[in-house]
């Protein structure tokens, strides 16, 4: 079969449209009434690094509309290993990292979720948050993951008297 510019740019764009579900999977699709066409779907994604989080996103969807509200909410829980290893791996900065996003308007308005280590308490936060302000706020929401029982969790030295 001989592949012309239009197929090989049909095959790309099926791919790109592919990779861009990775890891993330709809769970739920709730109504909001019979006089509205916004929906509330509910995401579930794993951590791309540290594989035993999983994550359920909860957002707002507006169809036949150009832009979705920013309301949005997360809940995480371990459900499978967290090993040293994959905690190792990760970006310890302060900002973070950025390991899921979502479009959420033709206008550059998204939907992010960024993981952040607080290494003092051991412990992984999950922020959802909206790039575009609305209504006067930036919406997000919070949700942490102990590390305390896993393999990733470092046994605190004893304090120095």
């Amino acid at each position: 079969m001989k592949l012309t510019k239009g197929k090989c740019l049909l095959v790309l764009a099926a791919a790109l449209v592919g990779l861009t579900g990775c890891g993330e999977e709809d769970v739920g699709d709730v109504s909001l009434g019979i006089f509205t066409f916004k929906d509330i779907k509910i995401n579930r994604f794993t951590d791309p690094v540290v594989t035993g989080v999983t994550c359920h996103v909860a957002s707002i969807e507006a169809n036949l509309s150009l832009s979705d509200p920013s309301n949005n909410s997360i809940e995480c829980h371990r459900t499978g290993p967290i090993t040293r290893q994959m905690i190792e791996a990760i970006d310890k900065s302060k900002s973070g990292e950025v390991i899921f996003k979502r479009s959420k308007s033709v206008l550059l308005k998204n939907m992010k979720i960024r993981r952040i280590y607080d290494a003092e308490s051991q412990t992984l936060l999950y922020v959802a948050y909206s790039t575009k302000e609305t209504s006067g706020s930036f919406h997000h929401s919070l949700s942490a993951i102990p590390l305390f029982g896993t393999e990733g969790y470092i046994k605190p030295l004893p304090k120095v008297q």
